[in-house]
């Protein structure tokens, strides 16, 4: 059986966009990350976790212990849809084959399409292969006094 594949299609007829699905200690933990347009919130968290512990028991996956969480301000970026969906904001990425010696950039995404990311950094537009992108994160943009920036929605 597929989890992720278990997951992605439960929660996405429930309205949930699963972002990642982290499994350690042999599988013992289950970490779920969720999003939604206009975020995520403790009740969701609490509903999810309390569907997804039925479907779980159902579908006979054993685990110890659930964590249903949001993605946070710095949520990772996994499929090509989540590049597109948060162009114009600030990501770090890092590769798993270096680039002219480095692996690791900081920079506005600025589009991905045909599994080619676009990141300008300092100036200059870098297209990056998006099979070789081993991690990339959203920098969590901070202002003192400034309200929280607005979540983008679409992309699904």
């Amino acid at each position: 059986m597929d989890l992720n594949a278990l997951l992605e299609r439960t929660l996405e007829g429930m309205g949930y966009e699963v972002v990642d699905v982290e499994q350690s200690n042999y599988g013992r933990l289950l970490r779920v990350f969720i999003d939604k347009e206009g975020g995520i919130t403790v009740d969701d968290c609490a509903f999810v976790s309390n569907h997804l512990t039925r479907l779980l028991a159902v579908e006979n996956v054993n685990y110890d212990r659930l964590e249903v969480s949001s993605p946070g301000m710095d949520r990772p970026l996994k499929k090509a849809a989540d590049f597109v969906r948060f162009i114009g904001e600030t990501a770090k990425v890092q590769l798993r084959v270096p680039r002219d010696g480095q692996r690791k950039f900081t920079g506005v995404l600025r589009g991905a399409t045909e599994g080619v990311l676009d990141l300008e950094v300092d100036g200059n537009t870098l297209r990056l292969d998006l099979a070789n992108v081993e991690k990339a994160r959203l920098v969590p943009a901070y202002e003192l006094g400034a309200a929280p920036r607005k979540k983008r929605s679409g992309g699904r």
